[in-house]
């Protein structure tokens, strides 16, 4: 580490809880949660010599800025892992670096694969650990490490964990959490370190021509709801209900539909709240981004209702104020008639930009179009600036990550003035001195709000701009922001002071297929490469099973050299019959000596789609009667884990230890051969050798006689008996 750098007091504090337990750090962006983590990194590091440190990062270029500052700050080996390096490449850079930065899908896939093994990595920290929920990669690695690895540290960082206690608890338990450091600008540790910051909210009035297509909007929104509530599944006064609410009763009733019930009241009802959920879209443009992005998103219906047969957009381009808002949008648009906050940051950015000293503006925005819009407007004004979005989105080109990277260089080095980010700017972008950070719109996400406003006041006074339209939803999300942050404070401030951890390990219980004591067992499942990173995989990892993840031509799960299994959700399975995709892949799987198709979830295969029970049936009916396909029910991913663990150990079990499963396409004559003669029945990959090694072709074989073929070792007189019987057999042609 670079001896000139020295740890601030606060940093020190957390530093020695970090040391001795895995520990969720909590801290203001810009208040050095990387210098902290190199502090440990070189810790642990002296601790356990030959160990491995790993630092993950949600994105490639935040991992790529943690590269560069983590270089300066140690002297170990430190490499960069990205999924354009080969599998093979990666294994050896593991091998060769003592330090690894990477993204977690990368390094998931690499455990996965077992090119990678976490048994003798000291510490894995995990930035933006708020990320840290559900299926998220940070769960699995996390899990993973906590179970194999021999010396255990975990320290997770964010600024802004979330404002729900129920939230911040599981993302404890994801990572294994045992101890909680957070600090607040406010704390007399920190605060002489705090740059100032101004936070200035301005509320703008929305024009008369706006309040009137507005008016249409809120008409149609509660024609729609009014309607629906007629049918009897939405709760009474329903004509004030948000869009939170709206998609909770829309997730109900479809368990409803999902469970049997298909009465035309129940059917309408749904449509009726898939209709009222896009004129509340239209209705947050309309206030909040103005006529341009409410056009361009009537057109899409317009669209959609002409080429779908989705009927919530056909009835809703038909209903009457729908439509009245519509023609009275695309006039306002031909007019140039534009929202108020356009008006307002072209007078604020001349003013503000000055453009002898090069000043750093970054504005965020939650919508593209809105994104695009504004740089066509600073482009009038002359103010250079750049559009920092995501990757490629529907009818959007996008940035790739190494554009993003060097778009980041390029404001950094003050090639533009105006950076126009959507979420994607919003975690990690470590560009020092920002001068000004604009909310064209409040959002009503405490993680969110924290992680804008802290790309300022990192090395300097910072400023931060809020764009508000009165008496819109802009005023509630400014204060659900505010209310969640200042709960977020008192949330963690009671979970440090009652935590304990929830690293038990838990009662077995028939259910949990994951935490069935296994020993360690020869079983090898072939799992096809798309697969990589399904929950099912890693149920099977948890299960002791070593995947070999390679391109099947057939199948998605291959469990031994006559076994296959295509894997399909109820979903996709119904979706596959729709589309014509089932029948060909049955067929590609007849290839194969036992194929079997399994399909996973507990969702009422007749309730996916509109299509007749009967197709369904009588498509299952084809595969198990005509094709003599099996086809298999599992539960979830621990169900078809257990049920795939259980085949592969049964079919593998008499198999040698160092045995191989061949693919389905052999590649040489002689594998060729070995092929044909390895799927006669009772014969396989050990037989076929001996068996053209004694009669040297297959017409040999299949001529000789059952006192020659009982001279190959293995071949007693059942199995001889069998062959003869099947090579003298007639094939007829059933009528």
């Amino acid at each position: 580490m670079d001896p000139e750098f020295k740890l601030r007091l606060y940093q020190e504090t957390i530093l020695n809880t970090a040391a001795s337990s895995n520990c969720l750090v909590v801290l203001p962006t810009g208040l050095g949660k990387t210098a902290i983590a190199a502090a440990l990194i070189k810790n642990r590091l002296q601790n356990y010599i030959g160990s491995k440190v790993i630092f993950l990062a949600p994105t490639k270029p935040l991992a790529q800025q943690h590269e560069k500052t983590l270089k300066l700050f140690l002297e170990e080996n430190t490499i960069l892992f990205t999924g354009s390096v080969s599998p093979e490449k990666r294994k050896k850079m593991w091998l060769e670096n003592t330090v690894i930065i990477s993204t977690p899908q990368g390094l998931e896939n690499d455990v996965i694969s077992r090119r990678i093994n976490l048994e003798d990595v000291s510490l894995i920290v995990f930035d933006e650990a708020h990320r840290a929920t559900g299926d998220y990669a940070y769960t699995f690695l996390a899990k993973k490490y906590l179970e194999i690895g021999k010396h255990v540290r975990i320290l997770a960082l964010t600024a802004s964990p979330g404002s729900n206690k129920e939230k911040i608890m599981e993302i404890c338990s994801n990572l294994g959490i045992e101890e909680i450091e957070y600090r607040t600008s406010e704390d007399f540790d920190v605060k002489p370190y705090v740059q100032d910051m101004d936070i200035e909210y301005v509320q703008l009035e929305l024009p008369d021509e706006l309040k009137k297509v507005k008016e249409y909007l809120d008409r149609s929104y509660t024609s729609k709801l009014i309607e629906a509530e007629k049918f009897g599944y939405l709760p009474s006064n329903s004509g004030s209900l948000n869009k939170t609410a709206i998609l909770s009763l829309i997730s109900a009733l479809h368990g409803k539909i999902a469970g049997g019930e298909k009465e035309f009241d129940l059917l309408k009802t749904v449509s009726l709240l898939a209709e009222a959920l896009k004129v509340q879209h239209a209705l947050e443009l309309v206030e909040t981004q103005g006529i341009h992005a409410l056009s361009e998103y009537f057109e899409q219906l317009e669209k959609q209702a002409l080429s779908s047969n989705v009927k919530a957009v056909k009835n809703l381009v038909r209903d009457i104020n729908f439509r009245s808002a519509l023609v009275l949008s695309r006039k306002l648009n031909e007019e140039n008639i534009t929202h108020p906050k356009i008006e307002y940051l072209k007078e604020l950015l001349k003013s503000e930009v000055d453009f002898n000293t090069k000043s750093k503006i970054i504005i965020f925005t939650q919508f593209r179009d809105s994104a695009k819009k504004i740089k066509k407007i600073l482009g009038e004004i002359e103010i250079s600036s750049e559009l920092f979005v995501g990757q490629s989105k529907k009818k959007d080109t996008g940035l790739s990550q190494k554009e993003q990277k060097q778009m980041i260089e390029d404001f950094e080095n003050e090639k533009f003035s105006c950076l126009i980010a959507t979420s994607v700017g919003e975690e990690g972008l470590d560009i020092p001195e920002v001068d000004l950070v604009i909310f064209y719109e409040p959002v009503p996400s405490a993680i969110r709000t924290v992680q804008r406003r802290g790309r300022t006041g990192r090395q300097k006074k910072g400023r931060v701009i809020t764009l508000l339209t009165k008496n819109t939803r802009d005023e509630g999300y400014r204060w659900a922001a505010h209310h969640k942050e200042k709960r977020m404070y008192s949330v963690l401030k009671d979970i440090k002071k009652n935590y304990e951890s929830k690293n038990t390990k838990k009662q077995i219980t028939l259910n949990d297929y994951s935490e069935i004591p296994t020993k360690e067992e020869n079983c090898i499942i072939k799992v096809d490469y798309r697969e990589k990173g399904s929950f099912v995989m890693k149920e099977l990892l948890n299960m002791n099973v070593k995947l070999d993840l390679v391109s099947l031509e057939i199948g998605d799960y291959q469990l031994s050299e006559h076994v296959v299994v295509e894997f399909k959700t109820v979903k996709d399975f119904v979706d596959s019959i729709i589309d014509g995709r089932l029948l060909s892949q049955a067929r590609e799987l007849k290839k194969y000596y036992q194929p079997l198709i399994i399909i996973e979830g507990d969702e009422d295969i007749y309730a996916q789609r509109r299509i007749h029970p009967n197709a369904i049936r009588g498509m299952i009916a084809a595969l198990i009667i005509n094709l003599r396909i099996p086809v298999l029910y599992t539960k979830n991913p621990k169900d078809t884990a257990a049920l795939l663990k259980l085949i592969a150990e049964r079919e593998q079990k008499s198999e040698k230890p160092d045995y191989q499963m061949h693919s389905v396409k052999p590649f040489s004559d002689n594998e060729l051969l070995e092929y044909v003669v390895s799927s006669f029945p009772g014969i396989g990959s050990k037989l076929a050798k001996p068996l053209l090694k004694k009669f040297g072709s297959i017409k040999k074989l299949v001529n000789s006689s059952e006192e020659e073929l009982k001279e190959v070792d293995l071949i007693g007189e059942i199995k001889a008996k069998k062959l003869k019987e099947l090579f003298d057999k007639e094939y007829y042609e059933k009528s």
